[in-house]
């Protein structure tokens, strides 16, 4: 089915399975840089799914450059345990790479105490809000020479390649950058000079490794940060890469201060692979495509057409490490999905946290999460069909019970349905057809449109009842909210209801904009007709981002508190916020509703009583938990489990966690 993307290729001497890397990927399980068992099952289960190589990292090269987030192979001392890591990974039936990593500016003043960073230039940090120190030609030859030593070590460590990490805006590409770089010496100022820091380190590397061992680099294929390096200028970087001895290059996007989005839902499937393409016609090594490439015939396609020898498959293999075995076998349906939601990956790494995945709750707990398949199965009622019912249904199947899930509406998938309406959402109504297929797989029988009582679940008389009812809407305490003109967010998201044009949205946490953002589209041109206009030249450029960006409704709203986006993560609130801002959105802090009349909307604002018409209001203040039947419960002696909102308000990767745990503990 997919005969590209698994046929094999050799990167040097060594030969790779198939055409699937796993790259490396912060995880922050350690904070002393030294291996554990929570790395271990993780890296050994990428392997286990079928990656072609699976990338250990980023691993420090020196103290300096990494702190104590993370892995380092700054010493003799990590060889030990590095070995038995990579024989595993080899003997899952993978090769085992390492990313060679130094963050120069990028590394957080939390990371190393009272040090501070090493930068080619003394600028400050956006991403670290901390100054560098600028290198000394000492401090340049130390780190090149750490670089070298970490891939010796790597090499005796039973590695079978080494990659050097050359993007996202970490100390290699502060140099290659004439934004971060102002330096006047041989190492700064002209091409030739920004990029001597890291030829030298390959050509040191390349002579202590020998000619047959591989050497990889990750490139950024453009920064995406006015002032720095286009895609103009990096195919001249990859040029020098392969002269100087690299064997593969791997291409990524930009950096992590970019204005413009790399791995959000709104990046569109494959949106960067350009970038790769833009590499791969100046060189003759194989080159790798990064970045928002989800599904088994994006991947296939990319290799095929030409556009790329290798698929870089991240957050899609922490969502489902067995994504390669799931294909190759031809059941890509399968597949858990990742819906680029950044909640438990980047948002969780940005907060120097664990990562973990909203859809895979073993992530990060592989040693420990385990359903085991059961010895005497029982009857199981699963109420509700939302994410969390959902998951709770076929994983308590999937051990062995008999499971029977209920959900009151007409089809499956709760709030999905509503989280998935606003722009750019449209990946999380991917998680749908999934559990319809995991469902159907594990012979789960589903009934709808039923609305369980204590009556249905006598009459059922299950061994087990896990509640998942969800949450509503609240109706805030506002004179007047009994008007017909006011609409749940809900309710909108759900039924997309026609409106007016001047549009009040009560609530600025992430429901309340992302309500904002869908109604403030309406009226837009799609993609499509966007490409139509500009291929026929039909409209100027910037009429063309008029009619992008300009709908029929204005929309403001109104929040109490200082800041919006409460429940956002930080990794998708900004561009959420940008694109709000594009869209003309109007949004009020500080601001507190009275009461609204004849379709006039009283407020305060700036401790200022005002007065505005509006010919709709949407209520987005917030929900509160559905337990009517799990409060009925209580006077059965049927074991259950309250999950999702019904347990409390809270985020998808919240359900499916807790419906996960529930089906392991009780089950």
């Amino acid at each position: 089915m997919f005969k590209t993307l698994f046929s094999p290729i050799c990167i040097n001497q060594t030969k790779i399975k198939n055409r699937i890397v796993y790259p490396s990927m912060g995880l922050l399980y350690s904070w002393n840089g030294e291996l554990n068992d929570r790395y271990f099952h993780y890296y050994i289960e990428k392997a286990q799914g079928g990656a072609g190589i699976v990338t250990v990292g980023p691993v420090g090269v020196d103290t300096l450059g990494l702190g104590t987030a993370g892995l380092s192979i700054a010493n003799d001392q990590a060889i030990p345990s590095f070995y038995k890591l990579t024989k595993a990974i080899q003997r899952a039936g993978a090769k085992a790479w390492i990313q060679l990593f130094h963050g120069g500016a990028y590394v957080r003043p939390i990371q190393i105490g009272d040090q501070q960073a090493l930068a080619p230039s003394s600028i400050y940090s956006e991403w670290s809000k901390a100054q560098a120190r600028e290198m000394t030609r000492d401090d340049i030859h130390d780190i090149q020479e750490a670089f070298v030593n970490s891939a010796e070590r790597a090499k005796w460590a039973g590695f079978d390649g080494v990659e050097i990490i050359a993007s996202a805006g970490y100390l290699i590409c502060q140099f290659l950058s004439p934004l971060r770089n102002q330096r006047t010496d041989e190492y700064g100022g002209s091409f030739e000079n920004r990029i001597r820091f890291v030829k030298e380190i390959i050509e040191k590397m390349r002579l202590r490794l020998g000619t047959d061992y591989p050497i990889t680099i990750r490139m950024a294929g453009n920064d995406f940060v006015p002032g720095s390096n286009t895609d103009l200028e990096t195919p001249e970087f990859a040029r020098v890469y392969e002269k100087a001895g690299i064997d593969a290059i791997n291409v990524t996007g930009g950096w992590h201060e970019t204005n413009v989005p790399q791995m959000t839902m709104s990046v569109p499937q494959g949106a960067f692979t350009y970038l790769a393409q833009n590499i791969k016609n100046v060189v003759s090594i194989p080159v790798m495509a990064s970045n928002r490439i989800s599904e088994p015939w994006l991947a296939e396609k990319i290799i095929h057409d030409g556009w790329a020898d290798m698929v870089s498959l991240g957050r899609v293999l922490m969502a489902d490490p067995y994504w390669p075995q799931k294909a190759q076998a031809g059941h890509p349906e399968q597949i858990t999905p990742c819906v680029a939601c950044l909640q438990g990956c980047m948002d969780e790494i940005v907060n120097m946290k664990p990562v973990k995945c909203m859809v895979n709750a073993r992530l990060g707990f592989e040693g420990e999460r385990r359903i085991a398949r059961t010895d005497r199965s029982k009857r199981v009622m699963v109420v509700g069909a939302g994410p969390g019912g959902m998951e709770a249904a076929f994983r308590a199947a999937q051990a062995g019970h008999q499971v029977e899930l209920y959900e009151k509406a007409d089809r499956i998938g709760g709030q999905l349905w509503i989280a998935g309406a606003p722009p750019y959402k449209q990946e999380l109504l991917k998680l749908i057809p999934y559990y319809q297929e995991m469902l159907k797989h594990h012979k789960v029988q589903v009934f709808l449109n039923t609305e369980v009582d204590i009556k249905l679940v006598k009459q059922r008389s299950p061994e087990y009842l896990i509640a998942a009812e969800g949450a509503e809407a609240v109706t805030p305490a506002i004179d007047g909210f009994d008007d017909s003109r006011i609409i749940s967010a809900w309710d909108i998201l759900k039924h997309n209801i026609a409106l007016g044009k001047k549009i009040a949205v009560i609530g600025g946490g992430a429901v309340g904009l992302e309500t904002a953002h869908f109604i403030a589209a309406q009226g837009t041109i799609t993609p499509e007709t966007l490409h139509f206009l500009f291929s026929n030249n039909a409209e100027s450029p910037e009429r063309l981002r008029q009619l992008i960006f300009q709908g029929n409704k204005k929309v403001t709203v109104f929040e109490m508190m200082p800041q919006v986006g409460k429940g956002i993560g930080k990794s998708s609130k900004w561009g959420l916020l940008s694109s709000l801002r594009k869209y003309g959105v109007n949004i009020n802090t500080g601001a507190t509703v009275h009461s609204f009349h004849n379709g006039i909307l009283n407020y305060e604002l700036a401790g200022e009583r005002r007065s505005e018409s509006f010919d709709n209001i949407i209520n987005a203040t917030g929900s509160q938990s559905l337990r009517k039947l799990a409060n009925a419960l209580e006077e059965t002696r049927i074991p259950f489990a309250i999950i999702g909102d019904s347990l409390h308000p809270g985020q998808i990767i919240d359900a499916i966690h807790q419906a996960y745990q529930a089906v392991m503990d009780h089950l």
